[in-house]
């Protein structure tokens, strides 16, 4: 309910800013599958079987008055990109970050136990809304992360250079990914001062006031994320207090002395731009300057503007569930989950769904054997050449294609086997952790592991942190999993195809992130 609402504006809103020759990325729920669609700016809602003329849709593409709009809208991103300035305003002191982290805290604090079921169903109503808004903001701001990256990716392919090789320079570029990490450190350092050996996060609260001082700190941060699904359903952090105290416990006590690492990766740099045509090194220097300061936004966007707001819906859900418990409309609090908004506005004042339905779709949810549905619905739209947009779309709309070719989202695949794509230079070797859902990588994964999953989303931060190595069947150079293991350090070989077939739970692995490969010992 929560990504159908904000995903059409989001995207919608930044494709008009950037001069995008798209009119938005919907999502819409089909028997109780999530699909997605791209809508164009001429014929949304008539889609074509196949291209008119390509004569007449060059033609369209210069004469339709939208088009012509974003024609100039997309020059001016060309010369002046709006990411600079909308990345300054996410950083600087009471912009957006700060203005968002300020909303959910606001929600957060509201003491549920506190009020009335009147109030508690506005609460409720205003956290969804809340949810939505932010998911919008959410989809509008990548906009302007993964712009910079894609053109980056894009220019420099044209130059002759593969995308692995170019990813690698923006190593170390979002020190958000590993801010968790170095909070976790200075909890354990406290723990140690204290000389206490805690056996729980209540034995780390009581070590010392230094201790529970950051512990709490921590966990209002980042105790309502979500942090095993992107969806309200999924776990919090807060509701993972194992996960936490052997994350705690398992921390490094000193933080990595990044020097050597930022030297290695200017190395890199200046290394790539001696074999960049020398009439393009400036924009060269542009393009990897801007896309270095956008990867931290990348990285931030998500926690604030998704997975905290997921999770203060969670958190109002199950207080509401909780209290239908008791009158009988359902039979476990999780169960106020399977509500749609408009339910949930009346579910402690009349009937609603009743105990049995709320039951139903749940069990449905857990059990439904998605190996049969279709990954896409209907025939395939036709995609219209780039060469026929004028060149200022074109350059645009080339640079979304690479992004989502890049970050695996565009259905094909580019490896097999058990190869993929490579993070990291050292081959790591250790027992596979073989999860199907974010719930069993939660429960299962030890520290030093190697964590085996279809893919990964921010909302796993805080697991894949204690992994040895990490291994996806699916994704690509750009994907989440290949950002944050890069940025944690962590060998990993990113969209191997039958990682999830081959390596069975419990198997000695080899992960080879120079070859790109995992060898099952």
């Amino acid at each position: 309910m929560i990504q159908s609402r904000g995903c059409g504006r989001g995207t919608a809103r930044g494709f008009v800013e950037i001069g995008a020759p798209v009119g938005s990325l919907e999502f819409r729920t089909v028997h109780g599958m999530i699909y997605s669609r791209v809508f164009p700016l001429i014929g949304a809602n008539k889609p074509p079987k196949k291209l008119p003329p390509l004569p007449l849709l060059k033609l369209a593409t210069k004469l339709h008055p939208e088009m012509r709009r974003r024609a100039k809208t997309a020059e001016r991103t060309i010369t002046n990109p709006p990411w600079r300035a909308k990345i300054e305003e996410w950083h600087r002191p009471g912009g957006l970050r700060d203005t968002y982290i300020a909303m959910n805290l606001k929600l957060q604090r509201v003491d549920l136990a506190q009020l009335d079921d009147t109030a508690l169903i506005a609460h409720a109503t205003a956290t969804i809304d809340h949810a939505s808004l932010q998911y919008e903001e959410h989809l509008y701001l990548h906009n302007f992360d993964l712009g910079p990256i894609g053109l980056l990716l894009y220019a420099t392919s044209e130059w002759g250079f593969g995308t692995a090789e170019i990813v690698a320079l923006l190593e170390g570029a979002s020190p958000s990914t590993a801010e968790a990490g170095r909070e976790l450190s200075a909890i354990r350092r406290a723990v140690v001062a204290s000389g206490r050996n805690p056996q729980s996060l209540d034995d780390i609260r009581s070590a010392s006031p230094d201790a529970a001082r950051l512990l709490d700190a921590f966990l209002e941060r980042r105790g309502n994320m979500v942090i095993s699904r992107y969806d309200i359903d999924g776990l919090t952090l807060g509701e993972s207090p194992d996960i936490l105290f052997t994350r705690i416990m398992g921390s490094p006590l000193e933080d990595g002395d990044d020097t050597a690492r930022a030297q290695a990766v200017q190395q890199r740099i200046a290394a790539i731009r001696a074999r960049v045509p020398e009439q393009h090194r400036a924009e060269f220097d542009q393009f990897i300057a801007d896309a270095r300061i956008a990867m931290d936004l990348r990285d931030e966007n998500g926690p604030i503007t998704l997975e905290w707001p997921f999770g203060l819906v969670r958190r109002a859900l199950l207080e509401v569930g909780r209290r239908m418990v008791v009158r009988g409309t359902a039979k476990k609090p999780e169960h106020a989950l399977e509500m749609s908004a408009d339910e949930v506005r009346t579910a402690l004042s009349t009937s609603g769904p009743g105990a049995d339905e709320l039951a139903g779709r749940q069990h449905w949810r857990a059990t439904v054997d998605v190996e049969d549905a279709p990954l896409k619905l209907g025939n395939p739209e036709p995609v219209p050449p780039l060469d026929i947009l004028p060149k200022s779309l074109a350059y645009i709309a080339g640079y979304i294609q690479k992004v989502v070719s890049e970050a695996g989202l565009d259905g094909t695949r580019k490896t097999s086997g058990l190869n993929g794509y490579g993070v990291g230079a050292a081959t790591y070797t250790g027992t596979a952790r073989v999860a199907t859902t974010p719930e069993e990588a939660v429960e299962l994964l030890a520290p030093g592991e190697v964590l085996v999953v279809p893919c990964t989303t921010p909302a796993y931060n805080m697991v894949v942190g204690i992994a040895g190595a990490l291994v996806t069947a699916e994704g690509g150079p750009l994907s989440h999993a290949a950002v944050i293991a890069r940025e944690l350090g962590i060998p990993g070989v990113i969209g191997a195809p039958r990682a999830m077939l081959d390596i069975r739970d419990g198997a000695r692995v080899e992960v080879d992130p120079g070859a790109g490969t995992v060898r099952v010992l």
